[in-house]
C-alpha cells in the first residue's frame, strides 16, 4: 500500500515538473513587433539638384577655357 501512494505522487510531481518546464519554454518564445514610425518618412530630392548644378558648372566651365585659352 505504501508504495501505491508514493507512485501517485511521483506521477503528480513529473506532472508538475512538466507544467512549469512548458510554461517556461512558452515564455522564451520570440516575438515580433510591427510599429509605425512616430515620424514621416522623408526622401532626399537633392540628388537631382545637384546633377543640374554640376552639368551648369562643367558647361560654364568648358566656355570660359575657350575663350581664355591662356587660363591654365
Amino acid at each position: 500500500m505504501a508504495m501505491g501512494s508514493t507512485n501517485k505522487i511521483t506521477r503528480k510531481h513529473l506532472f508538475v515538473s512538466a507544467f512549469g518546464g512548458i510554461l517556461l519554454l512558452a515564455g522564451c518564445s520570440p516575438t515580433v513587433k510591427v510599429e509605425t514610425p512616430k515620424e514621416p518618412i522623408t526622401i532626399n530630392l537633392n540628388i537631382k539638384l545637384d546633377a543640374e548644378v554640376r552639368v551648369k558648372l562643367e558647361e560654364s566651365a568648358k566656355k570660359d577655357i575657350e575663350s581664355n585659352p591662356d587660363i591654365f
